[in-house]
């Protein structure tokens, strides 16, 4: 009898999720892996936890914990859950999707009926596939024609030595195939320092022009040399910026440091840290980007031409066994984030709805989360955020790229293995599917 009630426990939703991904050692009180479920009170911001700096004070009433507030009801269909460690998306012509799969570096075309495809080739001349790492994929403006893709990629050089790099090439869907892959732009220094981690960068946009922007995060250890050290202050690397580049690969004409002795003239915006997010505002034109602050203190900021955002000299967060960073939260010459979350939510992506299936939605930002185990729809008005809802809380899963297909709906990555897309609810009971089902 024992035995048969073991056998049934183990195939509990709960069970699989165990085996999928196991549950993180204990911590600490305090520590921001704990994450309760969201207080859903109108008016109220959704945070319960106390901050990790309980005498910081935000700089205007708008900059963080803003007030909940519920909108659009939603369910949630899972297009497929057999896909490994995927990092982003990009719709095609037809309805189907392109995704990349993070390591070993691949990508694969899934359909809207949840068929996916064999890796794609052409890729083993970036680096051998257990060395490939990659991370963005777009569309280039005119993919229709050339049929060209962009994409961020790194070559794991052993631990801690990798950087973010760009390249382009030709996708070919009857063949499965990327042809004439090109590399456009490297990351300096080729070797990061040892030790430095994972904090990659990689997340592409095309501006209006035509011009691309890409992130560079500043690979810190997370340790007191590496904050000291200050790479992402100085104008001789590429770690912690906002690069500009041509279609080719060339600096932006318009780039502000182009005449700046021993500045690399690919730099946009410095001072960050680990940049996951970046999206246009299609009403303003601005950019907007979120990033991993250390412990209390991720940001969501509005990213200007030659703007130093002050990583590691000031920063809402501190170092994770408790310790201070840099000089405190404000200093003179740097911008302050337009918001930020403390505790933490590891934001990993973000987007800006346009679309008629939830209209409540438009003039958010939809920032997913690793950490906050969901999506943040943040109301925007007059380049403030005024109200946020957390979504997907409820799946208790690790998000790593949200997007707006071009029906409107909104379509999710799990950190392991989904696909998933967000559609109004046809009735307010209706209930989101189970993730990890047996193979």
């Amino acid at each position: 009898m024992k035995r048969i009630l073991f056998a049934l426990l183990m195939l509990t939703p709960t069970a699989l999720m165990a085996q999928d991904a196991p549950p993180p050692p204990p911590s600490t009180p305090g520590d921001t892996r704990e994450f309760p479920a969201p207080r859903q009170t109108e008016g109220q911001a959704f945070e319960v936890r106390p901050p990790e700096n309980p005498n910081d004070q935000p700089s205007f009433r708008e900059q963080t914990r803003a007030p909940y507030h519920k909108t659009a009801s939603y369910k949630v269909t899972t297009i497929t859950d057999k896909l490994h460690l995927p990092w982003s998306i990009a719709f095609l012509p037809g309805g189907k999707m392109l995704v990349t799969e993070k390591y070993p570096g691949q990508m694969r075309i899934v359909g809207g009926d949840g068929t996916v495809s064999e890796p794609l080739t052409g890729l083993a001349m970036l680096a051998p596939l257990r060395k490939l790492g990659l991370l963005d994929v777009v569309l280039a403006p005119d993919f229709t024609k050339s049929h060209r893709i962009y994409f961020s990629f790194y070559e794991n050089l052993g631990p801690g030595y990798s950087n973010t790099h760009l390249a382009h090439g030709v996708l070919d869907e009857a063949t499965g195939a990327v042809h004439d892959v090109t590399v456009i732009f490297r990351g300096v220094p080729a070797l990061a320092a040892k030790n430095f981690s994972s904090k990659q960068g990689g997340r592409i946009v095309f501006a209006r022009d035509r011009s691309i922007f890409m992130t560079m995060g500043d690979r810190d250890a997370n340790v007191q040399a590496d904050y000291a050290a200050a790479y992402a202050q100085k104008l001789d690397n590429h770690l912690g910026k906002i690069i500009h580049i041509a279609p080719d690969g060339l600096p932006a004409a318009d780039n502000p440091f182009l005449k700046t002795q021993g500045a690399l003239p690919e730099i946009w915006a410095y001072g960050l840290r680990d940049p996951q997010g970046m999206s246009f505002d299609p009403n303003t034109g601005l950019l907007w980007e979120n990033e991993h602050g250390p412990r209390g203190g991720d940001e969501l900021n509005i990213i200007r031409r030659g703007r130093n955002y002050g990583w590691p000299i000031i920063t809402r967060g501190k170092n994770y066994p408790g310790e201070p960073i840099g000089e405190g939260t404000a200093k003179a010459g740097m911008e302050q984030p337009v918001y930020y979350w403390d505790p933490v939510i590891a934001p990993s992506s973000q987007v800006h709805y346009r679309g008629k299936l939830f209209a409540q939605w438009n003039n958010s930002l939809l920032v997913g989360a690793l950490r906050g185990i969901g999506v943040y729809r943040l109301e925007i008005k007059n380049n403030k955020v005024v109200a946020e809802e957390p979504l997907l809380t409820e799946l208790k899963t690790r998000i790593r790229d949200v997007r707006v297909g071009p029906d409107g709906a909104v379509y999710v990555l799990t950190e392991q293995k989904a696909l998933l897309k967000l559609t109004p609810a046809g009735k307010p009971e209706a209930a989101a599917p189970r993730l990890h089902r047996p193979a």
